[in-house]
């Protein structure tokens, strides 16, 4: 059973009344756990919402919140929306020019964060972005800080005497302001409601048939997409236990498997990778895990397997975007292999189309075009930006993700590629992702990504930065191997380069705009 209502707040409350008890997150700051009930979380949140009131935070004005992974970040996000301010999640490796203009933009009049936070000064960082950022009036650090408020102290302390139930917000009041990572230009805030929040975290949950019994974990920032939807709001939907660790560190993780009896884990497949590679070398019982979602990247059928056979549980491949969440997904009732040849079909609410790039009409059944949707969980828009939403919205309603796709023959979508990461090698396209993903079928390449490298005849060629298990793979070697995969010979990687790992954002995704700019030099 789920929670009623269309807010986080309703279903805070809704399970601190029917579940008190229940543990709602379980947090990780290295060894140390803090676990934190419906109960008591609720009562963390009425005190925090009331003094975010008496700071003077206003219904619809963001709260900038960058911080880790914490049972503080979880209420503090709750705080906002029970007094139907909007949650600005910030992820920590941001610095000062990215958090200036995120500040700047959405006009936040406060921000939160630990005054330390692995060997970096949130506090002086901070202190230099309000000096900059005239709506910027308050600074609350855990641990406090020079010109700073304490956050035990002045947020979480004694609260003044605030009808907190009049500032519960609507359903299509925006809850939520979380920026795309900006590689390709300034980065731009994606505003939900709670309402579109609602419908995609209820059909993600729905077609993995997830319940309230469920535990949940990822080794994600939740104040990135991903683990705001797949570790916060769907567990609080559900009233399931979330827990949340500091630092990705695999074999701490499936220590917290173990203990905690983890039964669903959401991550980009090297989250996966990890996971087998640390569950092979030392093996321990973790017997309630069930689920495995991934996206982000091809998913090789050896991850298939590895999930399988070495962690027990079922892997599903998923696509989606910050602006609408998860919006295809594998299922059930699919054949398990199914996750590494497709990115899944449309989940309730949301609709797919693909089309072709120059006539924006239909294309042929199995080739690739841009791949547009709609739907229940769609974004509001890019906050104080509508002149960049609306470049991304088709004159019939559709917005244009960005990335390239085809029919995957069984009703769903095949991720081909990023419009911005196509490799135009004379006249033809090279389809990036499924390279890789065909490249992923060697048994001695662990990861993978295609980049394309200046060439002053074809404009383009292809260098495939492979990650191995050791042994030195040639591009020889990698030709026989899309030989005898009939992979067509113009697809090919012309360059090969191994690395010890692939740059990555803290969700997993690899930063191709990194590797292009290595590949130049």
């Amino acid at each position: 059973m789920t929670a009623h209502g269309q807010t986080v707040v309703h279903y805070l409350r809704w399970w601190a009344e029917r579940r008190p008890d229940r543990p709602a997150v379980i947090c990780y700051r290295g060894d140390t756990a803090d676990t934190v009930t419906y109960a008591d979380l609720a009562e963390r949140v009425d005190r925090l919402a009331a003094n975010l009131v008496r700071l003077g935070v206003r219904r619809g004005e963001v709260v900038t919140l960058q911080l880790p992974n914490s049972w503080q970040l979880v209420a503090m996000i709750l705080a906002c929306a029970r007094i139907g301010a909007v949650a600005g999640p910030v992820v920590p490796i941001m610095r000062k020019r990215e958090v200036e203009f995120m500040t700047r933009l959405t006009r936040s009049p406060v921000y939160v964060a630990e005054a330390q936070f692995r060997g970096f000064s949130f506090a002086d960082m901070s202190a230099a972005v309000a000096r900059a950022v005239p709506t910027l009036r308050h600074r609350v650090l855990l641990g406090g800080g020079d010109g700073a408020l304490d956050f035990d102290r002045d947020l979480l302390g004694a609260a003044p005497a605030v009808d907190l139930d009049a500032r519960t917000p609507d359903p299509d009041d925006p809850a939520q302001v979380v920026f795309t990572s900006g590689t390709t230009g300034e980065p731009k805030g994606v505003l939900h409601s709670h309402r579109t929040m609602d419908a995609m975290n209820r059909a993600q949950a729905e077609v993995l048939h997830l319940t309230g019994d469920e535990v949940t974990a990822m080794g994600s920032p939740t104040t990135h997409q991903a683990g705001y939807t797949w570790n916060f709001v769907m567990p609080l939907l559900l009233g399931a236990t979330a827990v949340h660790v500091d630092a990705w560190d695999p074999a701490a993780m499936l220590r917290i498997m173990r203990e905690h009896r983890v039964t669903f884990f959401m991550g980009a497949p090297t989250f996966l990778s990890d996971l087998i590679d640390e569950q092979r070398a030392r093996p321990r019982d973790i017997p309630a895990l069930h689920t495995f979602a991934t996206g982000s990247a091809p998913i090789a059928p050896v991850l298939v397997e590895g999930a399988r056979e070495v962690l027990g549980c079922r892997l599903y491949a998923l696509w989606g975007m910050s602006e609408n969440g998860c919006v295809t997904i594998t299922r059930p009732e699919d054949p398990p292999l199914r996750a590494a040849e497709s990115d899944g079909t449309p989940v309730p609410g949301m609709r797919v189309r693909i089309v072709d790039r120059v006539s924006g009409g239909p294309v042929a059944p199995g080739r690739s075009g841009l791949l547009q949707v709609r739907g229940a969980s769609q974004c509001l828009g890019y906050l104080n930006r509508p002149e960049a939403y609306a470049a991304c919205v088709t004159a019939d309603g559709w917005f244009d993700t960005g990335d390239l796709a085809r029919d995957d023959g069984y009703g769903g979508i095949r991720i081909t590629g990023r419009v911005k990461d196509i490799i135009m090698r004379g006249a033809e396209n090279i389809p990036v992702v499924e390279v890789e993903a065909a490249l992923l079928r060697h048994a001695a390449i662990r990861d993978v990504a295609v980049v394309g490298y200046p060439d002053e005849r074809l404009g383009e060629r292809a260098c495939a930065v492979l990650v191995t298990s050791g042994a030195q793979v040639s591009l020889e070697e990698i030709r026989a191997h899309l030989t005898e995969l009939g992979m067509a010979k113009q697809f090919w990687p012309e360059r090969v380069e191994v690395v010890a790992d692939l740059p990555r954002t803290p969700s997993g995704k690899i930063q191709k705009f990194a590797l292009r700019e290595r590949m130049r030099v």
